[in-house]
């Protein structure tokens, strides 16, 4: 009795957190506009997606973005958190800590810091101020995920590299990034993900012109969700699920080499 309480516990969690996803998916099949109404099976919407360009640009602007902010906070994360790792504890709790702000902090201050933060610099809001502003919230998600990494590396292998005579960037390339890779990924997929996935900052550090997904959503909730959204939706969904399982399947691979 006990095991099968355990079974339906985990069942209602994963219910509760996919069954949004199920009715969206649903919809962006139902030939209604109205979502609490089913008129049949269709993929009407799904056509007028790919001749929507108000919202192929928006997806075109949010992939690029997260592209790009995705490779500049790994890089800029990575040699972040190679640099805290070598600090004191003392100087190390303190850039910890400082790190930490900006995940704890609420997006609303740091959207609101930002776009005061780009008036004064006197840079227009547009696509560089959005793209500056992923970075620099992605950078400590990448930073958090490559610590622990090193963390766990024998401090000896990049030591014993020097010693056999590798120059400390070619042991850096051979020895401590291929240790740390999985760290890397999962920073690099954090950040791709928050990304895609952020409004708030968005909204306050955008300029006209310059639309992402959420952007985008948020002004079409004023005169109804096209059903559109659903159909990009499910596809962005699929596109996740397949990536990770790619990743997954690489992993293990790896794992059992």
């Amino acid at each position: 009795m006990n095991k099968f309480m355990k079974r339906a516990f985990v069942a209602l969690v994963l219910l509760f957190l996919y069954a949004p996803i199920v009715v969206l998916i649903v919809n962006s099949f139902n030939a209604s506009r109205l979502r609490g109404s089913w008129d049949g099976f269709t993929l009407q919407w799904y056509v007028n997606l790919f001749n929507d360009r108000e919202v192929l640009r928006a997806l075109y602007n949010t992939l690029l973005i997260a592209i790009l902010a995705t490779l500049i906070s790994t890089v800029i994360g990575t040699l972040a958190a190679l640099g805290i790792h070598s600090l004191r504890k003392n100087t190390r709790s303190v850039v910890m800590n400082l790190n930490y702000l900006p995940v704890l902090n609420p997006d609303i201050v740091t959207a609101v810091a930002l776009m005061l933060l780009f008036g004064f610099a006197g840079l227009k809001l547009g696509f560089l101020t959005l793209l500056l502003a992923h970075v620099s919230f992605t950078i400590p998600y990448v930073v958090l995920s490559v610590l622990p990494k090193l963390d766990q590396m024998n401090p000896n292998l990049f030591e014993a590299g020097l010693d056999l005579g590798a120059e400390p960037m070619y042991a850096l390339r051979k020895i401590v990034l291929p240790e740390i890779s999985p760290g890397i990924v999962t920073g690099a997929l954090l950040a791709f993900t928050l990304s895609i996935d952020d409004f708030v900052i968005s909204f306050f550090t955008t300029g006209h012109g310059v639309a992402n997904l959420s952007t985008t959503i948020f002004s079409m909730a004023r005169r109804g969700i096209n059903p559109v959204i659903n159909a990009l939706s499910t596809l962005m969904f699929i596109a996740m699920i397949v990536l990770l399982l790619i990743i997954n399947r690489r992993t293990q691979e790896e794992e059992n080499e």
